[in-house]
């Protein structure tokens, strides 16, 4: 290692110790001859102090050379700072390190703006320099809660023998209510990948295999409009489960999401959730996510919607289409009405709601494929259309498909809440702006003629 400690875990306990420290410049101050600067890395800040009559004349020289977010390395002794310039703020606050030694491990430019957090920037330059953002202490930490969270989700479902699965992402076009992300095959002319709204049908399949209990941190992609809770590719903790109902789902969940809450802020979730029916959700609070912080008074405010319709009616289009989608199950008790009228049945969907905001969505499956077959005609997907698209999910159900369910998380939106953000961008490493575009790679972007004619295809300009 270049270094013997990092910039966080010096105190008084080390005094008159030799210390190696690596870093960016966070300041340098001068006090007559006397050089200050605070030298900064993902564990915290040490202040270190140049002076010339304890370091050799070329180390002083160099000091006056340094420059905000210069990359440093530095040699020196730890000494315990005179009681009227303790930083109490600091972890290393009591201490400061007089240098002996000081190289220059990378200059840099003067960035666009200062690396502090109370300051006032446009998102617009933030992601160009995301790399620079990141080093704030604010969106430092929302990205080390991020992987805090994935492994408390790690810990509790491995004890509860999930295995962790990773399915596809170049996949076969399945639009599930919003349009696909297009990927063109070079070896299949004229065909296309696409990439995965979810691994819905994937982990029905895992289902099938045997394995019971899967589940995946996984990447998804929606080619829709945005908002603050809203990116073209989203991050989601998915599961799924066999020979469950829905109270082995709830069951998991609250236990998961009491348990995330207690480490990551150690505030203790009340469960079970509330449950309120979507018949009562829009009759009380006009809302399918009902936000009811006020009315229960835990800071987070988690309940159940359940019983949703199975269908809804495009009046647009004159045709029935599912609620959520076509893979849920109906209930039991109104089965009879899929025969007769479709308003009526209702599904054996659920959604999880924090806040006001929709957390995470799931439901008990269709595991039988003549049903599947029956909600894909009510639907108007023909026999022939259900068997181009869906093929491969209706013949797995022919050898022996388990009654199974899952549900599936917004990782992203959990992380928005749990930090008091406005926006799930502010918890994304490299998210995208609003107009789904990404300044720091100006990605989308276009590409050479050599790459399009290879994949057959030719740009019509102004052509939507």
């Amino acid at each position: 290692m270049l270094r013997t400690h990092t910039c966080g875990e010096l105190s008084s306990a080390d005094t008159g110790k030799e210390t190696i420290l690596c870093g960016w410049v966070a300041k340098r101050r001068d006090h007559g001859k006397l050089v200050f600067i605070d030298i900064r890395d993902r564990y915290g800040l040490t202040q270190v102090v140049f002076i010339p009559k304890e370091c050799p004349a070329d180390v002083y020289e160099k000091a006056g050379q340094l420059r905000s977010e210069f990359v440093i390395k530095l040699k020196g002794t730890v000494n315990k700072r005179p009681s009227n310039t303790v930083n109490p703020k600091l972890a290393t606050g009591e201490i400061e390190v007089l240098a002996k030694d000081l190289e220059i491990l990378n200059p840099s430019n003067t960035p666009p703006f200062e690396i502090e957090d109370n300051i006032d920037i446009t998102e617009e330059i933030r992601l160009k320099y995301r790399y620079l953002d990141l080093r704030r202490d604010k969106v430092f930490n929302n990205l080390l809660m991020r992987s805090n969270l994935y492994k408390v989700i790690r810990n509790y479902l491995g004890g509860k023998n999930f295995i962790e699965c990773e399915t596809p992402i170049l996949t076969k076009s399945t639009p599930e209510g919003a349009r696909d992300y297009l990927v063109p095959s070079r070896a299949n002319p004229g065909q296309f990948f696409a990439l995965p709204q979810s691994p819905q049908l994937f982990k029905q399949i895992l289902m099938v295999a045997g394995i019971e209990r899967y589940y995946q941190i996984a990447k998804c992609f929606r080619d829709e409009d945005l908002r603050a809770d809203r990116q073209p590719e989203f991050t989601q903790l998915d599961m799924e489960m066999s020979f469950i109902n829905e109270e082995d789902i709830f069951a998991l969940a609250e236990g998961l999401m009491k348990l995330i809450f207690k480490e990551l802020k150690n505030i203790d979730i009340p469960v079970p959730f509330k449950r309120i029916t979507y018949k009562e959700a829009m009759e009380k609070y006009k809302s399918d996510k009902p936000d009811l912080r006020q009315e229960e008074k835990t800071e987070f405010a988690f309940c159940w919607v359940v019983d949703f319709p199975l269908f809804k009616f495009n009046t647009e289009e004159n045709h029935w289409e599912s609620e959520h989608h076509p893979f849920t199950a109906p209930n039991t008790e109104d089965l009879e009405n899929l025969e007769a009228d479709y308003g009526k049945v209702r599904s054996r969907s659920y959604d999880l709601v924090l806040n006001g905001m929709e957390l995470g969505s799931g439901s008990i499956r269709i595991h039988q494929e003549e049903l599947q077959e029956k909600i894909f005609k009510i639907i108007g997907i023909e026999k022939e259309e259900a068997h181009q698209r869906f093929g491969f999910l209706l013949e797995a159900f022919q050898f022996g498909a388990p009654p199974h369910g899952g549900v599936a998380f917004g990782l992203d939106r959990l992380l928005a809440i749990i930090s008091a953000e406005s926006s799930i961008r502010e918890v994304i490493t490299f998210p995208k702006t609003s107009a789904a575009f990404c300044p720091l790679t100006s990605a989308p972007s276009e590409v050479d003629n050599k790459q399009l004619k290879e994949l057959g295809i030719t740009i019509i300009k102004g052509g939507r």
